[in-house]
């Protein structure tokens, strides 16, 4: 239906209507009608810029916008944290020795539990003995090749006479009383070349001499200077027998 027709129908059904407030009420829609249409376009037009520059400035926000942006492109801000990346775990170092004596064992002067190994060697090779002193104490050190043997007893002892094994010889070292240290599963020949019979010159610890190395028992006789006090322990890296002679 073309806009004349359309408005030519309406003004019929007006003209129908009973009891109109005014005659020129027809005039007056029909004349409202007529003008609508010219003055929809500019509307219209201005409708349709607006709304694409809303969409242009909407798609300028949205790029620009640094939420938008993959997470792998966007460095440590506010509201964000780095992925925290994985460190190298230290490496292992090795056992030193106890740097204060609170974490050391006591000083004791007589016969004490042995020491054992679960994992023992079916020898366990001794390639250092190595003594020094210390402000309370001298030390003697015996280290191992391949593992801690399969027991350690220390046996303090009034005087300092020992028997020379397997011979049965009676041997006296320096010192007034003495220590004899017994390990079970050891061998003090295949790696060892250094001396079996240390004098030391120390105040406490005066002697260090090997007593028996004979199927797989090591004896060592410690001379002792004073009482027959002492304390051991055992460190790793490398594997170490530790006995401290508590100085008189």
């Amino acid at each position: 239906m073309s806009n004349e027709n359309f408005r030519r129908e309406l003004g019929h059904v007006f003209d129908e209507v009973a009891g109109s407030p005014s005659a020129a009420l027809p005039d007056r829609v029909r004349s409202s009608l007529a003008v609508v249409p010219e003055q929809r376009g500019p509307f219209w037009i201005a409708g349709v810029a607006a709304a694409v520059i809303a969409a242009v400035i909407i798609g300028v926000l949205f790029v620009a916008n640094p939420l938008n942006r993959p997470a792998n492109s966007v460095g440590p801000g506010v509201g964000s944290s780095p992925t925290p990346s994985a460190s190298p775990s230290p490496a292992a170092s090795p056992s030193a020795s106890p740097t204060s004596d609170s974490t050391l064992p006591p000083f004791v002067c007589a016969s004490t539990a042995p020491i054992t190994s679960a994992q023992a060697p079916a020898a366990a090779f001794i390639d250092d003995l190595r003594t020094g002193t210390h402000p309370g104490y001298d030390r003697l050190t015996v280290q191992f090749q391949n593992g801690l043997p399969a027991s350690i007893e220390l046996r303090p002892q009034s005087g300092a006479t020992f028997t020379n094994s397997p011979k049965g010889d009676q041997v006296t070292l320096m010192g007034k009383n003495g220590i004899l240290v017994i390990l079970h599963g050891a061998d003090v020949h295949t790696s060892y070349s250094g001396s079996t019979d240390i004098k030391t010159g120390y105040a406490t610890l005066v002697e260090v001499r090997r007593m028996e190395d004979f199927e797989g028992v090591v004896q060592l006789g410690l001379g002792v200077s004073g009482a027959a006090c002492y304390r051991a322990f055992v460190l790793t890296n490398p594997t170490r027998l530790v006995i401290d002679i508590q100085a008189s």
